[in-house]
């Protein structure tokens, strides 16, 4: 057996720990907006988030180290003059997580909040959580390139049972995508590609679409699939037939170890000549169209993911998975997954090294790394 770092007993491999290491979606900058704090449960921990007048941004836990409030605004807990102000006794916290202020005595230098680290990708803040309090161990990318020919950001949550490497791991499970979302002529593009906490994967594919509820489009699709950890995933797609360039975020962040809450962001590049596909919209304005096909989009992508939630919520992770000459390179997904648990590799030297070829994979990854 094996113990994680938040005290729950591991009896097997195939019971993988809640949390995975990584960088997860918080909140927006535009959400960080007025006197009212974001408070919300993320990878088993009660957080807020605010920013201050100058744009700085905190994410922190939620309870004051004074008399252990709740900070959160459903307890009463505000953001006045850039600060956090808790609502038991009205000790103020800076974005660096120090108490500032009090109403009646002096600041008290060992009232301190546990920040997190925060990294932003186009106004999405990210946060960081290490294993055992582990810090930062790799980056998120830079923002990717932008302009006026590029839509606003759409978005749209969903929250069910699951766990960030299981609905990661559609990133190289080629089958399902014919299978279960009915793409035709699925054939990867290029080999997998792994470096350290970043993976790549590109497939083509065609795509049946019916447009209006009338017309049947058929579009052949290139997409490349960026992924950095379990909570982020980014996907370029390239729409061969009509020259349409879209972006897809996939940002799975764990909840409270059950649950997961995925989130859906889309892009779309501004489709001067409309070609077929796009006939009916040839008459609105530019920004205005490519404003519908990134809400169009969305809402495919959703639809596609709704089919993927309904198996998540009832699957069991399999460890070793029985694999098939067809299902691509899962098993090397499965090992690039393995260092988002240090708790893990620590085991697999240990007792959990019998359970399967997969664990000895990982003590002999663990070793080379030294």
């Amino acid at each position: 057996m094996a113990t994680e770092s938040n005290g729950r007993t591991l009896h097997r491999l195939d019971e993988l720990p809640p949390f995975p290491e990584g960088w997860y979606l918080v909140t927006t900058r535009e959400a960080l907006r007025g006197e009212n704090p974001i408070e919300k449960t993320w990878l088993g921990e009660e957080i807020v988030a605010w920013r201050d007048r100058r744009g700085r941004v905190c994410v922190a836990d939620a309870y004051c180290p004074h008399l252990g409030s709740h900070m959160g605004p459903t307890v009463g807990g505000i953001v006045r003059d850039g600060c956090l102000v808790c609502p038991f006794h009205g000790f103020e916290f800076d974005t660096t997580g120090k108490c500032v202020a009090t109403p009646n005595a002096p600041a008290p230098k060992a009232a301190k909040l546990k920040v997190y680290e925060t990294r932003e990708v186009l106004g999405m803040v990210f946060a960081w959580w290490g294993s055992g309090g582990r810090p930062v161990q790799w980056e998120l990318p830079d923002d990717p390139a932008t302009g006026a020919r590029w839509s606003r950001l759409r978005s749209c949550t969903l929250r069910f049972r699951g766990h960030p490497q299981e609905t990661t791991e559609n990133s190289v499970d080629v089958e399902h995508l014919g299978y279960t979302h009915g793409y035709d002529d699925v054939e990867p593009a290029a080999s997998l590609a792994i470096d350290g906490a970043y993976l790549k994967s590109c497939f083509d594919f065609t795509n049946v679409r019916r447009i209006a509820g009338l017309v049947d489009i058929v579009s052949e699709i290139s997409a490349v699939t960026h992924v950095h950890g379990l909570g982020y995933s980014f996907v370029e797609f390239r729409e061969k037939t009509i020259g349409m360039d879209a972006r897809l975020w996939v940002l799975s962040t764990p909840v409270d170890g059950t649950s997961v809450e995925l989130t859906l962001v889309t892009q779309v590049r501004e489709i001067r000549k409309p070609g077929r596909f796009v006939t009916g919209l040839g008459f609105l304005p530019v920004r205005l169209r490519h404003r519908l096909m990134s809400r169009l989009l969305l809402a495919e992508e959703k639809r596609y993911v709704m089919q993927d939630v309904v198996i998540w919520e009832r699957k069991r992770y399999r460890s070793p998975p029985r694999l098939c000459r067809t299902d691509g390179p899962i098993g090397k997904y499965r090992l690039y997954c393995r260092q988002f648990y240090p708790e893990l590799r620590s085991a697999a030297r240990g007792p959990l090294r019998r359970v399967g070829p997969e664990t000895r994979l990982v003590a002999s990854v663990g070793r080379d790394r030294k």
